[in-house]
């Protein structure tokens, strides 16, 4: 089943615009609520999202052609292969590492680089202002 791709109504004095680029090409894949193209005015740009998800079978306006609400733009094909938002396959949980003790600052200056490790190290209380 093909699913027309129409200009969408642009605001309420705006009649006409003219199609900028067309982010897909004839034969590509497209899932619902997808960009498709943009359509520029005086006043706006707007985005023309897919009507459907499937194929792009057709472009009836091409990049610079001068259109007016509600022409056909183009058209999508339902019973090509549907474009799907394929989510990557998460291999599990994720447990993140435990941080690493808090060092100071002149713990941090005083270590050299190679020395011992922070877990062995024991802090003292702040000293208090006096």
């Amino acid at each position: 089943m093909a699913t027309e791709i129409k200009v969408p109504t642009l605001g309420e004095s705006l009649s006409e615009a003219t199609v900028a680029k067309w982010f897909k090409s004839v034969g590509d894949a497209v899932a619902a609520d997808e960009p498709l193209l943009e359509l520029e005015t005086d006043k706006v740009t707007v985005e023309v999202n897919a009507p459907a998800a499937g194929t792009l079978a057709e472009i009836k306006a091409d990049e610079g052609a001068e259109v007016e609400v509600g022409a056909l733009l183009g058209m999508i094909d339902e019973n090509g292969a549907p474009a799907t938002a394929a989510a990557p396959k998460a291999p599990g949980p994720v447990v993140a590492p435990a941080p690493p003790p808090r060092v100071g600052g002149v713990c941090r200056r005083v270590l050299p680089p190679g020395g011992p490790p922070r877990e062995r190290l024991q802090g003292r209380p702040p000293r208090r202002p006096s």
